[in-house]
């Protein structure tokens, strides 16, 4: 992952997003070439919106597959 073009861009990027509060959770899904995030957002169009300045998303290396709500039922992320 870290060979990839604009790697440290996007990586500083993300970081501001985790620091924001705005991303959770983030890492690849083993077997795939996915990568799950769990964000903290109003709606689909904020996350898309927030998402759309990563230099990943101009050069074509990140790309939403989809975007679902999920309710944590147990356990805690935090406030």
């Amino acid at each position: 992952m870290e060979d990839q073009p604009a790697w440290q861009a996007h990586a500083a990027f993300m970081d501001g997003l985790h620091a924001s509060g705005f991303l959770l959770l983030v890492g690849p899904l083993e077997g795939t070439p996915d990568v799950l995030l769990i964000v903290r957002a109003d709606s689909a169009a904020d996350t898309e919106g927030r998402l759309a300045a990563d230099p990943w998303v101009a050069n074509g290396l990140l790309r939403l597959k989809q975007i679902a709500r999920w309710t944590l039922r147990l356990g805690s992320l935090g406030a």
